[in-house]
């Protein structure tokens, strides 16, 4: 890592001579490799931009100009360029955020790793160069698969009405979100990188030119025409240069030479550009290329001579979704999947694999997918829709006025809900059960294992008045937890349900072994504990209030944020009830919250069973 120890700054980049940055770019992937492989984390994107990453900074002036990623997991390579090579914490408390942190550089800016936004940021920021009359770029690095995102069109319908914005747009064709990209915009990608013999018609019109003795004006005329004629038939980059957006490329992205060229093209030009730059996710790392780059695109922590993963998980809650949509698809034609460039992450490959004609892809489009799922429940199917419980932030408008009021039954099915851990304040699903809460007729579902998952699912498919939505959390999925009882239609699962409990304690999901925890440790100290799990926890079941009149207390523990989720509801409807008991809310504060394991984020919030015990005594 010679060369690379000297790059404290992207200053000491411009100053290196040219025939070092093949040696840099080699370092710069063993670097990755070998600490990526340590602490898990974004492995093949990053090893996909290193050339485009050091041309960026040998072109533009960070953090004058300003760099803006989307989304921001493939900015490892930016982080090691502006002077943060110390990756042994990478995505653990304390260490190095896997995304872009304003707290930890001046060269970061836009740190929510939710796709499609930067050209919104970018344009912003350079709207506020311009009219403050400085001179500096923005620069957008977005990739293929975020450009599928409706947000993305809406930035560039608006950039290109600008025609003095200086501004770039890298797009990082790799041919990959998560996984392959797909649709119209994926066909036009592809159609740019294989289409070249417009370039041999150029290089024979430049060359006639060049050997006539007299080229009048009509002959360059027709040179211009047969130039954009050429264009529009083998490479139709028109695409962008009809909006107004001057187009340039494709470029080798692997070749540094090549992209450093184009984006000194690009930033002197003086208004929005897109560069176009084709790369390889998982570049120069044979386990992350090809057929299996997919794998690699987030990785746990590894064995960077095999590619094997060193932690062998269990079963995860997602598997226990994939086997029952896959049992469902096989009972009912109805069912339709859907997912947004998500179909490994959520599970729904082998349903895929299976019913390959009930299977959308839809790319990152959240909320096309949610209101495109109202419409096919009218005609009669009913679609199982799929993403991670932090994207449902992006589609609520079409969750509440095209599904909720249309009582179209769509089935949401949430992975990651409430604590993810390294992945960051951007990630934690910690907002769906607050968002959804004030949604008419919806209901929502909280599995405490992988039986219940299960179990939730055939529920709700069965539902065709209204949306459903089944939320769990990331990582690998507890042995069952088997009720001792059940009353008014929840399931016990400690204490005597038929006395009158001292407190009253709803467990929420996940939070069912944190629960039954507490109840125990009351119980050592001569307190009557109940725990329930309502399983359906919104709207909030009558059964909760009938068993919270004969309770001295009621506690509600959930890893939704404290503001507005379940333990408010049930305030909520047991004063519209005429119950007064006090009742206890324990959740995640209403702040962001940083990357760290799941337990250490849940340890911080108080949301153990010692705090929780602590709090319920000091009351008691």
């Amino acid at each position: 890592m010679a060369v690379l120890k000297t790059i404290t700054s992207p200053v000491d980049l411009k100053r290196l001579p040219a025939e070092l940055l093949e040696t840099l770019a080699e370092e710069i992937r063993a670097f990755l490799v070998e600490r990526v492989s340590r602490s898990g984390g974004h492995l093949g994107p990053n090893l996909g931009v290193v050339e485009l990453t050091l041309a960026i900074h040998r072109v533009f002036d960070s953090p004058n100009d300003t760099v803006v990623f989307d989304t921001g997991h493939q900015s490892y390579v930016h982080k090691l360029l502006t002077g943060r090579q110390d990756f042994e914490g990478l995505r653990t408390r304390g260490g190095l955020s896997g995304y872009p942190s304003r707290d930890e550089s001046e060269h970061d800016v836009v740190e929510n790793s939710h796709a499609s936004t930067s050209l919104s940021w970018a344009e912003g920021i350079a709207r506020g160069y311009h009219l403050r009359g400085e001179d500096r770029h923005a620069v957008a690095v977005i990739g293929d698969g975020a450009l599928t995102g409706g947000m993305a069109w809406e930035a560039l319908n608006n950039i290109a009405a600008n025609k003095n914005l200086p501004l770039v747009i890298v797009v990082n064709d790799n041919e990959r979100s998560y996984s392959p990209t797909i649709g119209g915009l994926a066909d036009h990608l592809a159609m740019l990188r294989t289409n070249r013999q417009y370039e041999q018609v150029l290089d024979w019109g430049k060359e006639t030119l060049h050997r006539t003795p007299f080229v009048g004006r009509t002959a360059y005329q027709a040179f211009h025409s047969m130039k954009k004629g050429a264009k529009d038939f083998w490479a139709p980059q028109g695409m962008f240069e009809d909006l107004g957006i001057k187009y340039v490329g494709p470029v080798d992205g692997h070749d540094e030479a090549s992209v450093e060229q184009a984006l000194r093209r690009a930033k002197s030009f003086g208004g929005p550009v897109l560069v176009h730059v084709i790369t390889q996710k998982g570049r120069g790392y044979d386990h992350a290329c090809n057929d299996v780059a997919d794998q690699f695109h987030t990785v746990g922590k590894i064995n960077p001579e095999t590619g094997l993963p060193l932690e062998i998980a269990g079963r995860s809650w997602t598997d226990e979704f994939s086997d029952e949509m896959l049992d469902l698809g096989r009972e009912r034609n109805d069912i339709v999947a859907i997912t947004a460039a998500m179909m490994m992450p959520v599970g729904l490959k082998p349903f895929a694999d299976a019913y390959p004609e009930r299977i959308i892809d839809v790319g990152i489009a959240e909320q096309h997918a949610t209101t495109m799922a109202a419409g096919l429940a009218f005609s009669g199917m009913h679609p199982v829709l799929a993403i991670y419980a932090t994207f449902l932030n992006r589609a609520f408008d079409q969750l509440l006025m095209d599904c909720a009021m249309h009582k179209a039954g769509v089935t949401f099915v949430l992975d990651r809900a409430g604590v993810t851990g390294p992945d960051g304040a951007s990630h934690h699903g910690m907002w769906d059960m607050s968002l959804v809460s004030i949604v008419p007729g919806l209901r929502l579902a909280a599995p405490r294992d992988g039986q219940q998952i299960r179990r939730a699912l055939r529920e709700a498919v069965d539902v065709d008045d209204g949306p459903t939505v089944i939320r769990f959390p990331k990582g690998s999925v507890a042995e069952p937890l088997e009720a001792i009882a059940t009353t008014d239609g929840l399931d016990v699962l400690a204490g005597d349900h038929e006395s009158d409990p001292e407190v009253l304690i709803v467990s929420v999901g996940s939070m069912a072994g944190t629960a039954t925890t507490v109840a125990e440790k009351l119980g050592a100290e001569g307190h009557d504990a109940l725990v329930v799990d309502p399983r359906w926890v919104l709207p909030v079941p009558d059964g909760v209030v009938e068993l919270a009149r004969r309770a001295g207390r009621v506690a509600v523990i959930e890893d939704n944020n404290v503001a507005g989720g379940v333990g408010a509801e049930v305030s909520r409807a047991l004063e519209d009830a005429g119950v007064a008991v006090p009742v206890h809310r324990f959740g995640l504060p209403k702040e962001f919250l940083g990357h760290a394991s799941r337990g250490q984020v849940l340890e911080a919030a108080g949301l153990t069973p010692e705090p929780i015990v602590e709090r319920l005594r000091t009351q008691m």
